[in-house]
This record gives structure tokens, sequence and C-alpha cells, in this order.
């Protein structure tokens, strides 16, 4: 963040990217979720990055240092012509080797990540109750994503004079309007919600991840939290879950929407509340 005269700092940079899709149904309006290849979850991260020109430096540097390194001669996706870690840092495509390194780099930094998880399968099932209800009613993904850009910006307003946020951009059509409306959305309920009134700016853009540092942090730390998600109900619960302990530290709110604690639906999981297996065990008192 750029830090001003006063108690708060002028500038907080924000970068957003999801992990999982927003899909719910095929063409013929039957669920998806569930199936193979179709993730149970769709979240939706930010990043709050102290020094975006310096963690696109210190990440651009460490790439450069990995495809100088023999051990990596010949690895495929370390090629240009894949278009993948040669290119840009994507924790899907790069090598464990390298994801490791891209952490250790990341731990080191002055970032903190925020996110807000939707069970799919709770989606569809309210999706499917509002089409019973209106045979005209058709989900369209974008949707979802909007009302979740809303539920991840609805707090916070106060702590800076300028917001800059940086979208990952999605598909080939601009969006920009929707998101300013969803997030100006959410500074309005933040403003009834906490009785503050907000007088920071905001600033909203696109942007390819590719040299963008702050978007190829961002990926990073959704991988970890998808990893814990799709994996915590399966035999690999115990090795995928783990990437969640190690970026704990720099880790705020995770709006857990659709997890029921103390029968009561939505969780904030974070430092008082870590966001752990046994924290998410199956609530026995809980009403689907």
């Amino acid at each position: 963040m750029t830090e001003s005269n006063g108690s708060q700092p002028a500038i907080i940079h924000y970068f957003v990217d999801e992990a999982g899709d927003p899909t719910l149904f095929d063409a013929n309006g039957r669920i998806l979720v569930g199936n193979e290849g179709c993730s149970k979850y769709f979240i939706l991260g930010k990043l709050d990055v102290d020094d975006p020109a310096g963690l696109t430096a210190a990440m651009e540097g460490l790439r450069a240092h990995l495809m100088a390194d023999s051990y990596f001669k010949g690895i495929p996706s370390m090629q240009p012509a894949a278009r993948k870690t040669a290119i840009m840092f994507h924790a899907k495509d790069d090598l464990p080797e390298v994801r490791r390194e891209v952490f250790k780099l990341l731990l080191a930094q002055d970032v903190k990540f925020y996110a807000v998880v939707r069970d799919k399968r709770e989606a569809a099932a309210h999706e499917c109750l509002l089409r019973e209800k209106d045979a005209r009613y058709r989900y369209r993904p974008n949707d979802l994503y909007d009302v979740l850009v809303n539920r991840l910006f609805r707090s916070r307003w106060f702590r800076a004079q300028q917001f800059n946020i940086c979208f990952s951009r999605r598909g080939k059509s601009d969006r920009t309007a929707a998101l300013k409306k969803s997030i100006e959305s959410a500074i309005t309920e933040f403003e009834r919600d906490f009785g503050i009134p907000n007088r920071a700016a905001m600033h909203v853009s696109y942007s390819a991840p590719a040299n963008n540092g702050g978007l190829q942090a961002v990926d990073y730390f959704l991988w970890a939290l998808q990893r814990f998600y799709e994996f915590e109900q399966t035999d690999k619960r115990e090795t995928e879950c783990r990437y969640m302990q190690m970026i704990h530290q720099l880790t705020g709110e995770i709006n857990d929407l659709d997890h029921v604690l103390d029968g009561k639906r939505g969780v904030l999981w974070g430092p008082t509340r870590p966001l752990i297996l046994a924290a998410r065990r199956p609530d026995p008192g809980a009403k689907k």
C-alpha cells in the first residue's frame, strides 16, 4: 500500500481472481455439480498487495532464475512454446518444485489474502427453486460471479483513501461496468451495516496475469484454498489441505457462505478461527 501522511494508507491495491467456475447446469438445464470435471465450489479471492511493482519484479526474477536452471531443461511446461511457466506462474500448470519456490517467495511478501466461497451444490439447489417458481427464469454464471464480488468487497472501505482493484480478465467481454455496480452495492451495504460513510475513491481495471505479479500471486493463494475445499472429503485431504496451513499467516477472512456451524449458515474463517479440517467437520445439527 502507498502511505499517506495521515493514519491510513493512501492507496490499497487489490488483485482479484477466481478458482473453480460458476457453471452449475448443462445446456439442457441438468445439474452438473458432482459430476467428474465440474468443481464443487466456486471461489473468488482478492490479494492486498503492498508493493505491486516490487512483487511483479520479484516474480519475474524468480521465473528467470528457474528458467536458467539446468534441472528444468527439457520440461514441457518450461518451454516458451507451451505458454505456461515460461510466460507466467500459474499454480495448476507449474511443477511441484516450481510451486514450492513461488510459495517461498510469496511467504516473504507484504500481502494479505481474502476470499468468499460458494458451495455449488447449494447454489444449484437454490437456482432450481427459482426455476420452479418461474419457468422463464434462466441461470447466468455471471450472476453468481457478481454476487461473490459483492460479498468479497462488503467491508474495509474505511482503510484507505483510494482502492485500485484489478480483476483477472475473463473471456472477451468487458464487464467493468457490471463489476463496478457490484462493488458499489457492496459499499452501500457497508455504509448501512457499519454506519461509516465511504470516502475512498475506487478504480476498477482488467489485466491478463502475464507480467502482472499480483494476479499470478492471487492465483497461487486461490489454488491452495481450492485444494482445501475440493479434497477435504477425500483420502487426499491431509496432503492437499496442507497448503492452507502454509499460507495461514498471510490469510485474512475466508467467507464460507454455505457452511453450517452451531446451526447457523455462513462462517468467517480467519486468524482467530483458522480454516482447518477439524473445524469444518459436518455439524450434526445442521439443516440443509
